[in-house]
């Protein structure tokens, strides 16, 4: 194994994107055999059978690695109590998802398992350092039926994406476990509306067909149209991501000629509901109640073909009714993220027309589709299997993984704060620019850090064996799990002010992308404006000074925010690049610079972004 995981990491989207293609075609050969009949066991009974059947179908999204609870307030779900107040209630870690599941399962001889993307990806250490491995196989010990792909898939580029279908040891860094050859997925992978660009042909099954007894329930998968705009290049590199609605809609016309009339879409694109809270009634009726996003517009223009949706990507829990094109209600369903809730839906099947009997969410027949989330507690009994796994692989991370970094006084949130500004991306953003501000490494004046790089929280309760306050090598990698490289630009006073503007205009205008900044960039924010006014100019300065729009600055930000992802063009318009060390590298080592067992890092303040609601 690697003392350095982290080269090993940036280096493999390059190898992957040199090997270009030539495994993509693998892809659709890659669905496990009998992936086109994926019922549970067989009843042969020779009764008459009922002229409808609840169909089970438990669901979850965005699991993202998460083998082991999540600490801190990543690893918690809000729950709305009867008299209003509400709870953070401590959930996830597949020790629980799996028992939940298996006990949700018990006296349903219909039941599909179905998960809405980003299983892997943005993964703790235990998964990250083995390219998702561990999760892949505790997804097959689990019984996952079918998945769609998320953004997150695409993050390793299509050539491993395969490899985690297909089976097979990493090209690079070989098997992990003597005498044991990774097998890949047993459940199929949909990709619907990602082709490549050569052929114009989907890179994975568009769809497969879960058949029982006679019921059969078709799954389309498809992930958002704008995953290049929130992956790295290498990532994406050779495919086209085509809209949700026409592909969901084509494919659906094709299952329904086959006679295959109930059918659940799989869309790793999601919503934001109005409360947090896991438990909210998301049909409402209230002022400012219900839902709002993208998957609001997506769900009214697929077909009535469809019957259900399974979302994701928003990493927020919601059980709604939306109405189709036809006017009828359909459920919309999303269970938050890394495992914390499972969705369970009721799908009644008519026999006589092999369609869903579909009125709302809220129907109280037995007959009607119904649909909850429920919190994987973490106060049930873990599954052996699970442990036995978290256990054999942390084994092999164990060298790596608990290695110091750092120590911390008091919680550092990052992912767990909501704040525009947030203490762990100040952190984040000081480290990069104290890493690449000397000349020979860049000469940078100024950092920007994206804030859906920050992964998680950093703890101050131990995890582990090695003590409260200490930061390990497995806790920094999962705050920033892509080790994506650094690099330096130029970058004009002009452009720098329009980056800022593109946090809150253009395409992030709906939903804000606001950049964490390093120490001496000051701003404010009023968000009572709309688009690109919403930052006062005339306010933002660096080390005092006012920005000079004609001047040239160096700026520091990792690969992905200089390639111009999350809709920062004018990031990636930088010159006179260069490339410095992984922005893991960096950051581990400002803890180690900055921080000791009697003198550990406060979390930093936060001051830098003045905002007006």
């Amino acid at each position: 194994m690697s003392a350095t995981p982290q080269k090993n990491r940036a280096s493999r989207r390059v190898l992957a994107a040199a090997a270009g293609l030539a495994t993509v075609g693998a892809l659709v050969a890659a669905m496990p055999a009998g992936a086109q009949d994926r019922g549970h066991g067989d009843d042969h009974g020779r009764h008459k059978p009922a002229s409808t059947v609840d169909v089970q179908l438990l669901s979850f999204n965005d699991l993202h690695g998460n083998l082991e609870p999540p600490a801190g307030s990543a690893g918690t779900v809000t729950e709305t109590q009867a008299d209003g107040t509400t709870r953070a209630i401590a959930a996830g870690g597949v020790e629980y998802l799996a028992s939940s599941l298996r006990t949700a399962r018990k006296g349903h001889p219909y039941s599909i398992t179905a998960a809405g993307g980003d299983m892997v990806g943005a993964s703790p250490l235990l998964s990250g350092l083995f390219h998702d491995e561990p999760t892949i196989e505790a997804l097959n010990k689990i019984d996952l039926d079918v998945t769609t792909v998320g953004n997150h898939e695409f993050d390793e580029g299509a050539t491993e994406l395969a490899r985690l279908q297909n089976g097979g040891c990493h090209p690079v860094e070989g098997c992990y476990e003597k005498g044991k050859k990774f097998k890949g997925a047993d459940f199929p992978y949909l990709a619907a509306n990602v082709t490549n660009e050569k052929t114009g042909k989907p890179i994975l099954k568009p769809y497969t067909v879960w058949k029982k007894n006679g019921v059969k329930i078709g799954f389309i998968g498809v992930t958002l149209e704008g995953t290049p705009n929130i992956v790295t290049a290498n990532g994406v590199k050779g495919l086209k991501f085509h809209d949700e609605i026409e592909t969901i809609n084509k494919y659906a016309k094709e299952l329904d000629r086959q006679g295959v009339k109930s059918i659940v879409a799989l869309i790793h694109e999601g919503g934001q509901p109005a409360s947090t809270s896991y438990n909210y009634d998301c049909d409402s009726s209230g002022a400012g109640d219900g839902i709002s996003g993208p998957i609001v517009d997506i769900a009214k223009g697929i077909t009535p073909k469809v019957d259900a949706l399974v979302t994701g990507h928003t990493h927020q829990a919601y059980v709604c009714t939306i109405p189709d094109p036809a006017g009828n209600p359909r459920m919309v369903t999303s269970a938050s993220s890394f495992g914390k809730l499972y969705t369970d839906t009721t799908l009644t099947y008519d026999r006589r027309t092999n369609d869903i009997v579909r009125t709302s969410v809220k129907s109280a027949s037995a007959a009607n589709p119904k649909s909850v989330n429920h919190i994987v507690s973490r106060d049930q009994p873990k599954a052996n299997d699970m442990t036995a796994l978290i256990a054999r692989w942390n084994a092999l991370a164990a060298p790596i993984a608990n290695k110091p970094q750092g120590y911390i006084s008091a919680d550092i949130n990052g992912r767990g704060s909501t704040a525009p500004e947030k203490p762990l991306g100040n952190l984040i953003a000081d480290a990069q620019l104290e890493g690449l501000a000397p000349a020979d490494k860049g000469g940078a004046v100024v950092a920007f850090m994206n804030p859906g790089g920050i992964r998680a929280d950093l703890v101050y309760k131990a995890t582990g064996s090695e003590g409260d306050g200490v930061v390990t090598y497995g806790e920094s990698f999962t705050v920033q799990p892509f080790t994506n490289m650094m690099n330096v630009v130029d970058l004009t006073g002009a452009q720098l002010v329009t980056a800022l503007q593109q946090q809150v205009s253009g395409s992030n205008e709906a939903s804000p992308k606001i950049l964490q900044v390093s120490k001496g960039l000051t701003y404010t924010l009023d968000m009572t404006k709309t688009g690109a006014d919403r930052v006062v100019t005339d306010t933002i300065k660096l080390n005092g000074d006012a920005i000079d729009p004609a001047k040239t600055y160096r700026v520091a930000m990792n690969e992905f925010l200089a390639g111009g992802g999350d809709g920062f063009a004018a990031l990636g318009q930088g010159t006179n690049k260069l490339v410095g060390p992984s922005d893991l590298d960096v950051f581990n080592a400002y803890l180690a610079a900055h921080s000791t067992a009697a003198a550990p890092l406060a979390p930093p303040a936060t001051d830098r972004i003045t905002v007006i609601q």
